[in-house]
């Protein structure tokens, strides 16, 4: 399977069979986040939170089935586990209620925690379980920083952590911190010259990689 990046917390994965599944869609120009229009259609597109950088679904081709909310959701023979958080450490006071998703395409576990605002009690951690692929925001201001994320991706333990949500050339105005400070002592660390990049169930590192890809829009 692929995860290509489009940006900001948009990824499109596309299975072996050719499903391919939209996250957290993006409206180009809302809130200083400029990436280019979705071009890419869509059979599924997972929604964490009603923000417009996040929920953009009629942006997307392909007229895709909707999942958003906490619990399971089948569609396409895929099981989508939405597990409810916050876009903020003041319980939604803030910015809202957030769900993390978690599902599997061939065979390969993905987590993408969309706008996590606090760390993970034991019990959403437990909801989690085991992660391959984890998505995750770590810029701060909106979402947890990078020391936060670093914690959580402690915890979490997966084999590949791709970063997300934070400032790039396409959101210069978007007041959050680049990359760098969660990439700050990091070992095992792949700067992608891509977009995309492919997994395998049972083909991954030994030691945990993080992934930074470039955004395709």
């Amino acid at each position: 399977m692929k995860v290509k990046w489009l940006g900001h917390a948009a990824f499109l994965i596309t299975s072996e069979e050719g499903t391919k599944i939209i996250t957290d869609p993006y409206q180009p120009g809302q809130f200083g986040v400029d990436y280019g229009k979705i071009k890419d259609a869509a059979d599924i597109v997972v929604v964490s939170h009603d923000h417009a950088d996040h929920n953009y679904v009629q942006g997307v081709p392909g007229n895709p089935k909707v999942v958003k909310g906490a619990g399971k959701h089948q569609v396409k023979g895929i099981e989508f586990r939405g597990i409810a958080s916050y876009h903020d450490d003041g319980g939604g006071s803030q910015r809202g209620p957030n769900n993390i998703f978690c599902f599997t395409v061939n065979g390969v576990e993905l987590c993408h925690l969309g706008d996590l605002g606090h760390e993970l009690s034991q019990q959403q951690l437990k909801e989690i379980g085991a992660v391959d692929v984890l998505l995750l925001p770590m810029a701060g201001t909106f979402t947890i920083d990078a020391a936060t994320a670093n914690r959580i991706v402690d915890r979490i333990k997966p084999r590949v952590a791709i970063p997300m949500h934070f400032k790039t050339d396409k959101c210069p105005s978007f007041p959050v911190t680049d990359v760098k400070p969660f990439l700050t002592g990091k070992k095992n660390v792949k700067q992608m010259d891509s977009a995309e990049v492919e997994f395998k169930q049972g083909k991954f590192p030994s030691a945990m990689e993080i992934v930074v890809l470039k955004h395709a829009c």
